[in-house]
């Protein structure tokens, strides 16, 4: 006897698509597993479920295979039997197979899928939640007006009515307007986190960009890169589809291209504030010379292709008032007054180096850290004092106290070494004749000394120790005073060589000193032992060089700050009128700029 399988599936646009096939004996298989006559992939189904088998009266013989059952017009058994006649219906996971008989007598088992709450929806219906709740129109509605009332027009009034916010760069005052938070785009950076909860001390104006005047009120002290006039002069020419972004921008409150926030933007994540690339400064270093004809600087873009010649400042005359940098390509002479030979300190066999092999302070010979001390911050140096560094060798003491100890002489004023040097010469003198005395009246007074004429010894002492020859000429150049007295030249040295750079010295701490310094082949102090741009370039290049066990790729912020501490940033916008962009120092007098970056911008490129 053959059964009729018919399956019936259905399209994802909901379409019935029937099957059918004949299959010609007397018993079936249903599983999971692939060699069943009916392959059903359900992991509820078993691999080899369930078996029907045709009887001699015609009808049918399910049974289970397995140790799980199935459902036999509704009822869970392990075994039944169905009349095709009368018709049935087997349940094996989520699929249905309804038992019938044909006109032809042909038994016919249609196959169906069925979702597992089919049937159940109207009778729970009345349990869920959408009986009670309104519409979803109504709900919408509902909570787009919360919206609106609670992060819209709540803020707007709290700013509305708030106190003028003072400023706290401290962000130790609580905001004052109210749900504010749920307007920010994203977290505060770690310089400005404080301000998480005060967002109205950036934010004054609604709806405006944050204004040069806001940031200046806390950032009092940080530096212009340039007065405005020139710095906006300098500046390339915007593109077309710049220009065009930028007007739509101050239409809305924002500030120029020169403005705080276009460099210096927030809401990007609890980090410190990128420094810029190298296109930053080379948009405007590169081509400067063509849009300031009388600058000083020379154009620059790139560390290794395009970077000018170091150009230290240094001392050029003796007790000379300021420093002067040294022109490029120049050899320069330092005249910092003392006389220090470097290569005979440095010596490893030399007599400095077996005198610093003897004493106790040092027990080797000299280095260059036994004088050039870091600074806490490990990035500079700290002055060398006579004291601290020289003495150990160069000793001061001038004789011994009455308690014992040892008087020495003071450095560093030359009226205290004559004070120092008189007060040696009132010691007591030798005696005048021998030590026996004579009998009577003269006797018994106390023994001539020779203290007979003027006190010279002193001013004696001091014109040998300060003219050449001396103690003092050991270090120092010896020169007249006005009137002629001996003298010394007065120790000139800047504070930083290379007073626009920035050089981490404990960055570098595992190269030698005299990798970069030429100290070791000194022999006169006059020598400006600062490196060269080539020593640097042996290790350093520009952002875009390729980065190996050598080469460090360089950008223009890795030794230079945009922001220089030569003057103050003004706001755009004063209550008074207009006021310059850039506040000059105290004894320069004001340049006269427009409020707006863009009409700056504007007066700057028109001029030739």
């Amino acid at each position: 006897m053959a059964f009729l399988i018919r399956t019936i599936d259905f399209t994802a646009a909901g379409r019935e698509i029937i099957r059918d096939r004949v299959v010609d004996q007397n018993s079936l298989t249903i599983g999971r597993a692939a060699e069943n006559d009916i392959h059903l992939p359900d992991l509820a189904v078993e691999q080899n479920h369930v078996r029907i088998d045709l009887q001699g009266d015609g009808t049918l013989a399910v049974a289970a295979l397995g140790t799980l059952g199935f459902a036999l017009d509704g009822r869970v058994v392990t075994e039944g039997t169905i009349d095709p006649r009368t018709g049935g219906e087997i349940s094996l996971g989520a699929a249905r197979f309804a038992v019938a008989s044909e006109a032809d007598g042909r038994t016919i088992i249609t196959i169906r899928q069925v979702v597992a709450d089919e049937g159940k929806g109207d009778a729970l219906r009345g349990f869920a939640l959408a009986s009670v709740l309104p519409s979803k129109r109504a709900m919408s509605w509902a909570f787009a007006s919360a919206i609106l009332l609670l992060l819209l027009l709540v803020p707007v009034a709290s700013h509305l009515l708030r106190s003028p916010a003072k400023p706290d760069p401290t962000g130790k005052t609580p905001g004052t307007v109210l749900m504010d938070s749920a307007w920010t785009s994203g977290e505060l950076s770690l310089k400005h986190h404080s301000l998480k909860d005060n967002c109205e001390s950036c934010h004054v104006d609604a709806f405006e960009s944050v204004q040069d005047e806001t940031c200046i009120s806390c950032h009092k002290d940080t530096g212009d890169h340039a007065p405005m006039p020139r710095l906006a002069k300098g500046s390339p020419a915007l593109s077309p589809g710049d220009a065009l972004q930028w007007r739509i921008a101050e239409g809305f409150g924002k500030e120029g291209p020169l403005g705080c926030v276009a460099c210096h933007s927030e809401h990007e994540g609890p980090k410190r504030q990128p420094a810029g690339g190298e296109a930053f400064c080379s948009d405007c270093h590169n081509k400067l010379d063509t849009r300031l004809t009388d600058t000083a600087l020379a154009n620059a873009h790139d560390f290794g292709k395009g970077h000018p010649q170091f150009r230290p400042v240094y001392f050029a005359s003796f007790g000379a008032a300021k420093p002067v940098r040294a022109a490029p390509g120049a050899k320069p002479v330092e005249r910092s007054g003392l006389v220090f030979p470097h290569d005979v300190h440095m010596n490893a066999r030399g007599g400095a180096a077996r005198m610093a092999v003897s004493l106790s302070q040092y027990g080797k010979p000299l280095e260059c850290k036994d004088c050039h001390i870091l600074t806490s911050d490990r990035l500079s140096f700290k002055e060398v004092k006579m004291e601290d560094s020289c003495e150990g060798c160069h000793s001061l003491v001038s004789g011994r106290t009455a308690a014992g100890g040892f008087s020495k002489l003071r450095h560093g004023d030359i009226k205290d070494l004559a004070e120092d040097l008189a007060r040696v010469s009132s010691g007591p003198r030798a005696r005048v004749g021998p030590a026996r005395q004579r009998p009577g009246q003269i006797g018994s007074a106390s023994p001539y000394r020779a203290d007979f004429g003027r006190p010279v010894r002193a001013y004696i002492g001091l014109s040998n120790a300060l003219s050449a020859g001396g103690v003092c000429t050991e270090c120092h150049l010896p020169t007249r005073g006005p009137t002629g007295q001996a003298d010394l030249f007065p120790v000139n040295l800047p504070d930083r060589f290379l007073s626009s750079g920035y050089f981490n010295h404990e960055a570098h701490k595992r190269e030698k000193c005299t990798d970069c310094h030429a100290a070791d082949t000194s022999k006169v102090a006059s020598d400006l032992l600062i490196p060269d741009l080539k020593s640097c370039r042996d290790c350093h290049l520009g952002a875009t060089a390729v980065k190996t066990k050598k080469i460090v790729p360089s950008d223009c912020a890795m030794c230079h700050a945009y922001h220089l501490p030569a003057g103050q940033w003004q706001g755009l916008r004063s209550p008074k009128g207009p006021a310059p962009h850039y506040k000059p120092r105290p004894q320069a007098a004001p340049s006269p700029a427009k409020t707006k970056v863009a009409a700056v911008l504007a007066t700057a490129r028109q001029k030739p």
